[in-house]
């Protein structure tokens, strides 16, 4: 068959790269290919060019299992990640399987022969179709062409810049500017103390507050495993407290959220000085109701306390000549603002899913193990935590793949299908956080059931026994 190969993957970023690397270490047997819309691996990484990008989480979890993160700082700047996946895509010989400037119109599967055909179009606007037993979906959920910028009053009135931070100019030169960033996620978070260094007066500018915690970018316990044991055996360990401490912490957050909050609170306030936490980093919601920012060494709080950087916590009222009006009647001058706003979010890369023709809606459908939809053949979709490292969902996917492919072979199976037997279970949305970003794009998403193996716990360790120890057979899943 012409453009036949095993295994499709879509999208080279960190679970794209990830999963092929999954592949040749444990099924070397199967051919793949991985179609990727960019013209370089890395997704997001190489994607966002904003000042300070970074992880905001630890590159123990947020690196690959099979490979050893050897940077001692434990929260890496893109650039670095980048470094880290081509690395990993070199090591495991995945470059040459990679199509780039390829993007994946449509998947149509055919329940007939078992084989789902993907319509895709290159750089030069060229249609082809090609085919595969198997579909992995490794888009993430972002939408790749437009962030989010709310359509503030009056922002065609402002003279200066207005930038996105997912459309970062190249060369933009802030130096000595009065900038605002409108935000307090991660964005901000990160944009803020990067820039203070150079821009005359810069203002993190948010109508409610985020949790922010100052985490050390230098973990001595990782020094210390490093420094006693083999490389990969310290990889392991780190990996495992980091994954531990993190699993506390989020159980913390929601079995006691007052005192959390609190503990949060005074945190924040000693590094700041004399500046006030409250109201500026006293959210109105308890601790991971929203997702966690980080603060790598408290490089804001520092900012902050030295008066290079500002926060305001007020409402927009309107954009003028420049600058911004806020609600409460003040004034706030800019040369530069910067809407760190959120992002979209895009089910399946917004590619169409049909089978036998017939249209297939990602958001009808119930997510199985996390990994697979009801109702949708011989597909696996790689979603990573909202409270923890990504990457440490779709490592156990990708073990999880590895062990149903091994069993289909024994069993001579060719297709799999999960199928919700209890039609009365009680269906919630698939993301568990009460982000803006999520509320805007909730509907276009899968859902999730009230129990086993429909519903998401977010915990690593119980999603280690379902997907790499548990029977891969199981009621809700048809194999023939």
């Amino acid at each position: 068959m012409k453009n036949y190969t095993d295994i499709i993957i879509v999208g080279a970023g960190l679970s794209g790269v990830g999963a092929a690397c999954h592949l040749e270490r444990k099924n070397s047997d199967k051919s793949y290919i991985i179609f990727e819309a960019r013209d370089e691996l890395g997704g997001t990484w190489s994607l966002f060019k904003y000042p300070g990008i970074r992880s905001d989480s630890d590159m123990y979890t947020f690196g690959f299992s099979f490979k050893t993160w050897d940077n001692p700082k434990s929260f890496a700047d893109a650039p670095n990640i980048l470094k880290y996946l081509n690395e990993a895509a070199s090591e495991y010989k995945i470059k040459d399987k990679i199509k780039y400037q390829t993007k994946v119109l449509s998947a149509n599967f055919d329940t007939q022969n078992k084989l789902w055909s993907i319509t895709t179009k290159d750089k030069n606007e060229n249609e082809e179709i090609y085919h595969s037993r198997f579909l992995f979906s490794c888009t993430g959920y972002y939408n790749y062409d437009e962030g989010y910028t709310p359509d503030f009053n009056g922002m065609e009135n402002f003279q200066g810049k207005i930038i996105h931070p997912q459309h970062w100019p190249e060369n933009l030169d802030y130096k000595n500017k009065r900038v605002v960033v409108i935000g307090s996620g991660a964005t901000a978070v990160t944009i803020v103390p990067e820039m203070a260094d150079e821009t005359s007066k810069i203002t993190m500018l948010q109508r409610s507050p985020t949790y922010v915690g100052a985490f050390p970018n230098n973990d001595k316990y990782a020094e210390l495993f490093k420094k006693y044991f083999p490389k990969k055996i310290a990889h392991k360990l780190i990996r495992f407290k980091n994954i531990f401490v993190q699993i506390l912490f989020f159980q913390a957050c929601k079995i006691w959220p007052n005192y959390m909050k609190k503990l949060l609170i005074n945190a924040a306030q000693k590094k700041l000085g004399d500046f006030p936490a409250k109201p500026h980093f006293e959210p109105n919601y308890n601790p991971w109701d929203q997702r966690f920012c980080v603060a790598p060494d408290g490089d804001l709080f520092k900012v902050v306390r030295s008066g290079k950087a500002n926060v305001i916590t007020d409402k927009i009222d309107s954009f003028y000549k420049t600058g911004i009006k806020l609600a409460s009647g003040k004034n706030l001058e800019a040369d530069i603002i910067i809407s760190a706003t959120g992002l979209k979010l895009l089910a399946f890369g917004g590619s169409k899913i049909t089978i036998d023709n017939a249209e297939y809606n990602p958001a009808d459908a119930i997510t199985y193990k996390g990994l697979m939809l009801s109702g949708l053949p011989n597909c696996i979709f790689f979603a990573g935590y909202t409270n923890a490292s990504w990457t440490l969902k779709s490592d156990l996917t990708s073990e999880y793949a590895s062990r149903l492919f091994k069993l289909m072979d024994k069993e001579k199976y060719s297709f799999f299908m999960p199928k919700v037997e209890n039609q009365n279970m009680n269906i919630s949305p698939l993301l568990n956080l009460n982000s803006g970003y999520i509320h805007r794009s909730s509907h276009l998403f899968p859902k999730q059931g009230s129990k086993l193996p429909w519903k998401l716990y977010q915990n690593y360790f119980l999603d280690y026994k379902m997907l790499r120890i548990n029977n891969i057979k199981d009621k809700n899943l048809i194999l023939n």
